[in-house]
């Protein structure tokens, strides 16, 4: 072999030498950065978009949220993929009236819901011409005045409202129309759930609709949403508009 040859494979085995370690430098990098990222999501903080305007006037269309998910403690659902390795919680911490909550939807456990908590386990819910009542006390509501929406599809005019629930909360509702949810039966939340409402009462399917949402097991509470960490209307796709209409306002807004 010639010194010139010699000299090329030398060059080419410390090319190589120097490539691995950082490929092996980056792997372990990834499953690193991919391990925390799984455990945040499953014990800490988790994502969630938001895609209707059942929430309005408190949660917007475009609203990206992060959930609390220690506050109610852990089910099958805080974790990816929901895998069954045990019933019920652990940790567990009893939720609030009042909390805007993440969860499973009972008839199509894939999917995340979010509304506002409303009845806990024995209460008695039920709407009488629009007027929320819980274990028959009238929740007290102000009229605060009418709101146009535009960023709805169809741009309605809604009234807005502030109420006070039973242990104090002050949460603010938009009422639209007379619709069949304005007046209901009596709702008795069984043992071990709980019943979910949103707060755009009139364009909301949420536990008043027995056969689809219905009440919540307890296991299907994901977390509490805590607070907007973004918010754009526009899909993340329409590059020309997207970033016109970013929400600065909304970006750190604490929810209540």
């Amino acid at each position: 072999m010639t010194s010139k040859h010699k000299k090329t494979n030398e060059k080419e085995l410390k090319t190589v030498d120097e490539i691995q370690p950082k490929k092996d430098g980056f792997i372990k990098t990834f499953l690193w950065a991919l391990f925390c990222a799984v455990i945040l999501r499953s014990f800490l903080f988790e994502p969630f978009h938001i895609p209707s305007s059942s929430m309005y006037p408190n949660l917007l269309i475009g609203d990206y949220i992060f959930v609390n998910k220690y506050t109610y403690g852990y089910s099958r659902y805080s974790f990816p993929l929901g895998l069954n390795l045990f019933e019920g919680r652990i940790f567990k911490n009893t939720p609030q009236r009042g909390d805007i909550a993440v969860f499973r939807l009972p008839s199509h456990p894939s999917i995340n819901y979010v509304k506002r908590l409303i009845g806990l386990p024995g209460d008695n819910i039920q709407m009488r011409d629009g007027t929320l009542f819980i274990n028959d006390q009238e929740v007290k509501r102000t009229f605060e005045g009418d709101a146009l929406e535009a960023e709805i599809k169809k741009k309605f005019t809604f009234q807005k409202y502030s109420e006070i629930l039973p242990n104090g909360k002050k949460i603010n509702t938009y009422n639209r129309d007379n619709t069949p949810q304005d007046n209901t039966g009596i709702y008795t939340v069984p043992a071990g759930h709980y019943f979910l409402m949103g707060d755009n009462r009139d364009d909301s399917q949420d536990s008043r609709f027995l056969n689809f949402v219905g009440y919540v097991p307890e296991q299907n509470l994901v977390g509490r949403a805590s607070i907007v960490f973004f918010s754009n209307p526009n899909s993340i796709f329409d590059l020309s508009e997207w970033f016109k209409t970013i929400r600065f306002e909304r970006i750190g807004k604490a929810l209540n």
